[in-house]
């Protein structure tokens, strides 16, 4: 029986890293957005409070 064509194993492994690095860098933006707002809730709290304790 005749084997079918090369399979391209190069390019599979460059898109599959491609996809992962892909992945890797759309984690690591969500992280830190997660990490900026959570920051930005801590400061606006810490405000809050300084304004109440300054009314009171």
């Amino acid at each position: 029986m005749a084997k079918g064509p090369e399979k391209n194993t190069k390019n599979k492994a460059l898109h599959t890293k491609l996809l992962n690095r892909k992945k890797a860098k759309l984690q690591e933006e969500k992280k830190e957005k997660a990490m900026r707002l959570k920051a930005l809730v801590t400061k606006m709290n810490q405000k809050k409070n300084n304004n109440e304790s300054d009314v009171s």
